[in-house]
């Protein structure tokens, strides 16, 4: 098979889309040797090209002009006698030749449609249009969730036999054992306390992480945090300040991939209380960590933690207390989810999504 992609996020996303779009192709080339896979985008970078060295994985660069994702890059794949064109983020190219080319497209969530506060009504209507749009004239749909397929089904009226539910891995760095030097390097590059809880993500509102600092107030229980920070990052700001908090939690930025797969390694423990995740891939590169995790009970996130992991309601800081508490205090709590979570999380490997990419791409062809 000759598979072409929808390169933009593979080359140019730092996180979520770009992980999600490396992470795919790393695999697929990996463990379906035998076919050809195919990157269009008018540019390369330096992100990713260690898979694109790969001898089964090709740049291809796009027709030039104005709009040519939308109007050209459909074509280019079919040129290529590409049996399959895959949009990794959401979208599809809008212009095709008669060419017979099967289109599929990965639906990550439609958190724009659910929290709508979240957006401005612009941004709204360019997605809920380009989502619609490739939904549509896709033949098939990969969700990267139950979660995320129940939302398709409701928001975008798509049939439930066009969707297939495939799950995402995360990085290697994560599955592997950092040497002794490197964890000690980052103790001491970041100055980390002995314990602490970790929390990951971009700052704002929809990864509650205002609810973990009410949580952790006045437990002595120190917090790091990675993650970039937006305009909700003042609201933390001001409670740390109002509660004498500033050295009870600490806020990194421009932190390494092998340096985070530290972190989680070195963090006693998890929390993520989001109020809304397409998938949370947080949570896996946790469980693989062998962390144990604290998340909400809502959205797709029991899916990514599975039975061992800690469910909290989001909105109760309280709630949030307590499951820290009882885990800080329990080692041997603690021990016994890591190793279950660790077990569960298993699922998500290279070599199963892999191989449930390849028979999905089989059928439709």
């Amino acid at each position: 098979m000759k598979i072409a992609f929808d390169a933009k996020r593979f080359f140019h996303n730092t996180s979520g889309l770009g992980n999600y779009s490396r992470d795919l192709v790393r695999i697929l080339s990996e463990y379906g040797p035998e076919n050809e896979y195919l990157l269009l985008n008018k540019n390369k970078s330096e992100r990713g090209k260690d898979i694109l060295n790969r001898p089964n994985v090709h740049f291809v660069e796009t027709s030039k002009g104005s709009l040519s994702r939308q109007l050209k890059m459909g074509k280019d794949a079919q040129k290529q006698d590409a049996d399959i064109f895959h949009g990794l983020s959401g979208e599809l190219p809008l212009k095709w030749d008669p060419k017979p080319i099967k289109k599929v497209v990965t639906i990550h969530d439609l958190i724009f449609v659910r929290y709508p506060q979240y957006y401005s009504f612009f941004d709204r209507r360019i997605h809920f249009w380009k989502f619609k749009k490739a939904a549509d004239s896709a033949d098939k749909i990969i969700a990267i969730s139950e979660q995320t397929k129940k939302d398709i089904i409701q928001y975008l009226k798509v049939p439930e036999t066009k969707i297939e539910v495939i799950y995402q891995g995360c990085h290697h760095a994560f599955k592997e054992q950092q040497s002794p030097e490197l964890m000690q390097a980052v103790k001491e590059k970041f100055k980390l306390p002995e314990r602490f809880i970790l929390n990951v993500g971009t700052i704002e509102d929809r990864k509650n992480l205002l609810n973990v600092v009410k949580a952790i107030n006045g437990t002595g229980i120190p917090l790091i945090v990675v993650g970039r920070k937006t305009k909700y990052y003042q609201k933390i700001e001001s409670f740390l300040k109002k509660n004498k908090m500033e050295n009870q939690v600490l806020f990194l930025e421009g932190v390494s991939m092998d340096e985070l797969a530290c972190l989680y390694k070195l963090a006693d423990i998890f929390v993520y209380p989001s109020f809304f995740e397409g998938f949370g891939i947080p949570v896996i590169e946790a469980l693989f960590s062998k962390t144990v995790v604290v998340t909400s009970n809502t959205s797709c996130l029991p899916e990514a933690g599975g039975k061992d992991s800690v469910y909290v309601n989001p909105d109760n800081d309280l709630d949030i207390r307590a499951k820290i508490k009882f885990l800080w205090e329990n080692e041997s709590e603690r021990k016994r989810r890591e190793e279950k979570g660790f077990e569960f999380v298993q699922k998500f490997n290279d070599e199963p999504i892999a191989k449930e990419l390849i028979k999905f791409y089989q059928k439709i062809i």
